[in-house]
Formats: structure tokens, sequence, C-alpha cells
């Protein structure tokens, strides 16, 4: 039976895959992971993401360019909105530099980017149209660290590998999962009940073993009380009557 993505399926983002592909989520208490390139270093933090009211995602990306202990960083937010699909359908980036803020257009697809339906080479146009016009709008700035200069290639970096996390979650597997845990849940219930049934077992047969001692012990209380009653009685009450004695 085949899969309908649009009813059967939900999107996100593996967050486990990009972060391994950016070198792993080891830095900031798991919440970032650093890379080079040409010769230069970025940060990138775990992704948000908002669901979108059709079903959707929109994610969006910080990117810091580590320039130092005496410097203070610069830093890029790259968002992009992903339909239902996983077909990118939007995006756009935004960067800090030298307190100057400098911002893409908001590219858009007509014919929606996605690797489900077409392939990954609208993907790339998308990508390759969000750095261009970034880059040009950078070097109007005169930047010429170099760092800095290739801040639009750590997001051309961060673009690809966040589409490569892009996943079609199938939701009859969520179903499968849920049901899983549900019957993991009544398991447990029952394995209580039957723990808590043995266990008044236990105690009526501890009392059954122990009533016959119980009732021993009664009966020579019983016994005692009467020896004890019999030696404070009155001598009169002891002695045998004339007639009977003679």
């Amino acid at each position: 039976m085949g899969l309908n993505l649009a009813t059967a399926a939900e999107v996100s983002i593996d967050e486990a895959k990009f972060g391994d592909l950016l070198g792993g989520w080891k830095k900031r208490g798991e919440k970032a992971a650093e890379y080079s390139i040409s010769g230069s270093e970025y940060r990138t933090y775990r992704p948000e993401i908002t669901p979108n009211p059709d079903g959707g995602i929109f994610v969006s990306l910080r990117i810091d360019h580590m320039r130092g202990w005496l410097s203070t960083d610069d830093y890029a937010v790259l968002e992009i909105t992903v339909n239902p699909q996983g077909k990118i359908v939007a995006a756009r980036s935004s960067m800090a530099i030298q307190g100057r803020s400098i911002s893409s257009d908001l590219i858009r697809s007509g014919a929606q980017v996605g690797k489900i339906v077409v392939g990954s080479d609208r993907a790339v146009q998308i990508g390759s149209d969000l750095v261009a016009d970034i880059s040009q709008k950078l070097l109007r700035e005169k930047i010429v660290e170099a760092g800095r200069v290739s801040f639009p290639s750590a997001l051309r970096h961060n673009y690809n590998l966040l589409y490569q996390s892009i996943e079609l979650r199938a939701i009859e597997k969520k179903a499968e999962e849920a049901q899983v845990v549900q019957k993991a849940m009544e398991t447990d219930k029952k394995a209580s009940v039957e723990k808590i049934e043995e266990n008044q077992r236990v105690e009526v047969k501890a009392k059954e073993a122990k009533a016959p001692e119980v009732k021993k012990e009664e009966k020579l209380t019983d016994e005692a009380k009467a020896l004890e009653i019999n030696a404070y009685a009155p001598a009169e009450a002891l002695a045998l009557p004339v007639e009977a004695a003679e």
C-alpha cells in the first residue's frame, strides 16, 4: 500500500542527524556545534522549530562567526519554511556585522522546492539565490575580514545540511509506537493488580496459618483466668456441705 504523504506523514527536522553533519552538538551544553570553513570558525545552535497551521514547519537557525576572545562575534539567522510534504517554500537570512544589519530578500520558489517530488535541483537553486542575494548586499558594505567574507558560505553550508535533515515521518509509525506504549502501560497495570492480589493471598494464608495458634492462646488465657478466679474465691464457697463431709 502506498503512503499518501499529504495525509499520512508529518514533516520535521532530524536534529540528531543535523548535529552529526555539523560535527556534533558538543558545545554550549550540547546546544551548539562548532566547525571551520575557509579557515574561520563558526558555531551553529540547535534549530528552533515552529509548526505552521497548514501542517508544515518554520525553522529558525542561528549561526555565529567566532572572531576570538577580544572581539565581538558576528551572527546570522537563517530561516526556512517547509510545507507538509517536506518541500522548502521560502527562505531568507539576516546578518549582524559591526553593528550593521544585512538582510536578504525573502526567496520563494514558484514551483515548490523539495526533494520528495522534484529532486534536489530546486532546493539547490533556492539556496543559491539566497546566498547570492546576501553576498551581494554584504559586498556593498565593503567587508574585508576573511571570516565575514566567507559568512555566506557558512550560511550555504547550514542550508544544505538543514535541507538534508528534513524528514517525513509516517503517522502510521507514530500510531504503532503509541500502541506499544499503551500496551506496556496495560501490562504494567495488570502486573500491579496481580501483585496486589498475590499479596492479599499471602496475607490470607498467613492469617489461616496463625489461626490455630491464636485459638490455642485464647484457650490458655481462658484457663488461666479460671484458675485466677478460683484462687481468689472465698473459702466458704470452696467448703463442702456438712452432710457431704460426713
